[in-house]
């Protein structure tokens, strides 16, 4: 699930190295405009909607949190 995501973000935003930290939140890699565009990208490609409280800096902070969300609303 974690080279899936990696692969489909890194088409998405290929100006962001996603393996690069484990707190792309926490450090300002992601902004706000940049969380919408992955939260529309998974959405997309595995059939899921993020609910709000889904969204936090845990579940957007590495490709691992990543994964662990999608695969708990698939």
């Amino acid at each position: 699930m974690e080279d899936k995501i990696l692969e489909l973000l890194s088409e998405e935003f290929p100006e962001i190295d996603f393996e690069a930290s484990d707190a792309l939140v926490d450090d300002g890699i992601l902004d706000s405009l940049t969380i919408t565009g992955i939260i529309a990208a998974l959405s997309m490609e595995f059939g899921i909607t993020i609910p709000y409280e889904e969204i936090i800096e845990e579940n957007f902070n590495s490709i691992a949190g990543l994964a662990d969300m999608v695969e708990r609303l698939m």
